[in-house]
């Protein structure tokens, strides 16, 4: 080691190491979450921190995030009745930077922000489109942006992949993931980054997504909800302090509302119709009906005779694809016999199959 860079590392070693005698305040909390039974306020957000909400497209993440922005905007309010935030006194400014939308769209999620908490114009609020730059170009507004404000509270990225240049470079990922930890804890603010899932299964997108992962106080998921496509359902995936209830929200007059019930509706949601659940005696009575007037059937002609006869004694209509999928299995049942492809289908015997 060379003797002139000794006296400066020295100096960083004492700098950064940590001591059980210091005496250390936790850090203050930007956002959290209270429990259903309204007992327990749970961190989700810290100063000094980052964290990451993942989803797919369309699960409605950027309803989400400007749910947090308007919770972060009703300091120590309670919004929906489980979110709240509780930044200190002189940090109660917020930066919100989109990456992907343009500027109308940009001003439609602050407009359903303002209406969210009933002001028009939010004073602690500062919005940007940041589309039009490049990779490099949005890294460096953020940057002066959070060095320039002293207000400064919370940060929301939404598009944190568009300030890199390729989502699996691991320099790149390891840089940002770097920047973030370098902001939040130089400037003592929390910042919230917003990232796709892959679409193959549930993970974070690329390198980028491992690190931020790997890296994050806490990580949200948002994925619509199976039961019900119209509800959107937040789950906390990764999280250093207590993990929060599931919370579910749905969209109402272009607001999104939580779902107070949503186990419970979860639970007594009709199962989606499925033609092939059908018992069997009612499939072969369809075909009943269906050959009492013809011997046999064109497969066009037959796919129109299936449908009719369902609707009349199922009083339900039923669409081509479930119709061709009930003509496959009950061809697979010996039900309809086919001599040959592209001949005529005739009417089977009803026998059940046993494995």
């Amino acid at each position: 080691m060379k003797k002139n860079k000794s006296p400066s590392l020295k100096k960083a070693l004492k700098k950064y190491r940590v001591n059980s005698s210091e005496i250390l305040k936790p850090p203050e909390i930007a956002w959290g979450m209270i429990s259903k039974d309204k007992n327990n306020f749970i961190p989700l957000g810290t100063l000094g921190n980052f964290s990451l909400i993942i989803g797919k497209a369309k699960s409605k993440k950027s309803f989400f995030i400007g749910l947090i922005t308007s919770t972060i905007l009703k300091n120590n309010k309670n919004l929906l009745n489980h979110l709240q935030s509780r930044l200190p006194k002189g940090k109660e400014g917020v930066l919100y930077f989109d990456t992907e939308q343009g500027k109308y769209h940009v001003q439609l999620v602050l407009k359903r922000i303002c209406k969210q908490i009933n002001i028009k114009n939010p004073k602690h609020l500062k919005m940007y489109g940041l589309r039009s730059l490049n990779p490099k170009e949005r890294l460096d507004l953020i940057e002066f942006a959070i060095y320039k404000n002293d207000d400064i509270g919370f940060v929301v990225i939404d598009g944190i992949k568009d300030l890199i240049t390729s989502i699996n470079s691991e320099e790149e990922a390891t840089g940002i993931a770097s920047k973030l930890l370098k902001w939040s804890e130089e400037r003592n603010i929390h910042i919230v980054c917003v990232l796709h899932q892959n679409k193959g299964d549930n993970n974070a997108r690329g390198h980028l997504g491992s690190e931020l992962v790997h890296k994050a106080e806490t990580v949200l998921s948002v994925s619509k909800s199976e039961n019900d496509k119209n509800i959107s359902v937040v789950e906390a995936e990764m999280c250093r302090n207590e993990e929060p209830d599931i919370f579910a929200f749905e969209i109402i007059d272009g607001l999104p509302i939580q779902v107070e019930d949503y186990e419970e509706r979860a639970k007594t949601k009709k199962k989606k119709y499925d033609v092939l659940d059908i018992p069997h005696y009612q499939m072969y009575q369809l075909l009943t009906e269906v050959y009492s007037f013809k011997n046999e059937y064109k497969y066009a002609e037959l796919m129109i005779a299936i449908k009719t006869a369902h609707k009349k004694q199922l009083k339900k209509p039923l669409a081509d694809i479930p119709a061709r999928d009930l003509i496959i299995y009950m061809k697979n049942m010996n039900w309809l016999i086919q001599e040959k492809e592209r001949m005529p289908y005739k009417l089977g015997k009803y026998e059940t199959k046993t494995d």
